[in-house]
Order: structure tokens, then sequence, then C-alpha cells
């Protein structure tokens, strides 16, 4: 005897899955919407012709132009002759396109390492307007956004711009491993530093670790020496160093008289003299920062705009 399979109206197969199927389509659009909410956005393409300088933000992966960068006359910064002009034949060297180094500039607060690297910038970027060429943009990144560089480079990278990537007070603590991501980026690392771009570093500390944390990854390790070169090996990948020392007291009067000069600022040299060493003395030290500060006490006094 011939059995004969029940006859389905496809009609009704199609019905009846798409109606078993409803709650669960329903269930998958709400969860990729969910995603799509939390999934970051697509950074925005950089208008880096808006400006010469820009801060980044790692949190919004944007870059945020700024109209007037806040720093001081290369001549006003006193003290640093040969710091400033490494510093500034570097700068130059790589705005046209010729080998230049990445730069540590550390040593003593106060003695004008971001001030160098602002100045410098706007030095070269003068000289190029001065031939028609192309701007170099400054590009500042702050300490706690050092892992995001790798995102900051690809942005750069294809921009028909050379750019000067800067982070100023840059230091690691102890159990930070941050400092392993900026090796790879700065020399080492598969795709390494687009040419177009250059990494300065300002810092109070020679090897940007502090000794403690050298001194104990050498105590636990199998060959001390080799923990040692581990750490020291960040600061090893900037080529140019550049170390910045306590001025004495006849650099710290010029850099005294030199804002005073600069500013129009009228005071007798004795009173000018006795004032500003007793003003080093309340605290307790002797700098580019400290002259800065009593030159603007003194404006205020003397009721002068800066």
């Amino acid at each position: 005897m011939l059995h004969r399979s029940p006859i389905r109206d496809p009609g009704v197969s199609a019905l009846t899955t798409a109606t078993d199927l409803a709650p669960l389509l329903d269930r998958l659009d709400a969860l990729l919407a969910l995603v799509a909410r939390s999934a970051p956005p697509a950074p925005a393409a950089p208008d880096f012709a808006a400006a010469e300088a820009f801060v980044w933000s790692a949190k919004d992966l944007r870059f945020s132009p700024v109209k007037r960068v806040n720093r001081v006359e290369m001549t006003l910064l006193k003290g640093i002759d040969l710091a400033r002009d490494q510093l500034i034949g570097n700068t130059e060297r790589f705005a046209r396109g010729l080998p230049a180094n990445n730069a540590l500039l550390w040593g003593a607060r106060g003695m004008g390492k971001s001030s160098l690297v602002k100045a410098a910038h706007a030095t070269v970027n003068a000289r190029l307007a001065g031939e028609g060429r192309t701007p170099l943009k400054l590009v500042e990144i702050h300490r706690e956004d050092i892992e995001s560089l790798p995102v900051l480079l690809s942005l750069t990278a294809p921009a028909p711009f050379r750019f000067l990537v800067f982070c100023d007070d840059l230091s690691f603590d102890t159990g930070d491993a941050s400092y392993k991501s900026l090796k790879a980026v700065l020399e080492g690392g598969i795709e390494g530093r687009p040419d177009n771009v250059l990494f300065y570093a300002t810092s109070n500390r020679r090897h940007l670790m502090p000794r403690e944390m050298i001194d104990n990854e050498r105590s636990t390790a199998i060959n001390p020496s080799e923990a040692t070169e581990e750490k020291v090996s960040l600061s090893d990948r900037f080529g140019l160093w550049l170390g910045f020392h306590k001025c004495s007291q006849d650099d710290y009067l010029a850099m005294v008289r030199g804002y005073v000069a600069h500013f129009g600022l009228d005071i007798a040299d004795d009173r000018l003299v006795a004032e500003c060493l007793e003003w080093s003395t309340t605290r307790g030290s002797r700098s580019g920062r400290t002259a800065w500060q009593y030159v603007q006490d003194l404006a205020g006094r003397l009721e002068k705009t800066m």
C-alpha cells in the first residue's frame, strides 16, 4: 500500500515560519541597535589646514585646532643657546624632508624645555613661510593619552603635511606598562613611525622612569643588566638628547633683563637686581620660570600689560 505524505500549503508554511521568527528578528534588531550605540564613532577626517597647531583628544579621537599657541619668542630664551641651535636645526631638517631625530629634552624644571619646542616650531615655520613652503604642524598629546599614539599616527600618516608630535612632562610611574607601546611607535615596531611625523618630549627624568622602578626590575631579574637595559631603552629611541641644567645667577639676571627690555618695563637696574634675586631666594630656585614669574609680578605692580 502506497503511503503519501500530507500535502502542505506553501503559503501556510511561510506564514507560520515568519510568525515564529518575528520575535527572534525583533531581538536581533534590538541587539544590533545596542551594539551600534555602544561602538565608538569613526573619527572624522581631520582638517589639518585649519591651523598650525592642534591638541589631540584620545577620548573623541579628534584634533582640536589651536588658534593662538601659548609661547614666548625665541630671543627671550636665555642660557640654552646650544640646545636652541640643535633643536632648531633638527626641526628644520625634518620640515624640509631631510633625516631628523626624535628629541628628548630633559633636566631641571622651569628651564624652558617646552618653551623651546614651541619657539622652535614658530621659528622654523617663519623660515618656511618666507620660502612659500608648507608649514610644519604641531600636535600636542597629553601624557595620559600616550596609548592612543598609534591611532594619532594612523590619521596623520596620509595627510599632505609634516607633523611635530609633542608630549610635555613625559614620564612613567612604577607599574605603568604604556611605555612599551611608545617604544614600538618610536622605533622597532612593524609599522614604525611615519616619515611625516617626528616625536618631541620633555621630562625631568633622563630615562623617563623612576629610579626605584629600574632598581626593582633589576633585583628580580635573572640577569640584572638586561632588566636595566629594558628600562633605559625607551630613552634610547630618542636620537637627540638635550640636557637642561640649573642656571647660574648671571643667566638668571640675563633672563629677567631680557623680559624687562622686551616688555618695556621702567625700573632702575639696581632695584631690578635686588628684587629678582630676593624673588628667587624665597622660592629656592633660579630658572626661566622663576624669572618669568617675577617679571609678571613686576608688570602688575607697574600697571603694565604684557
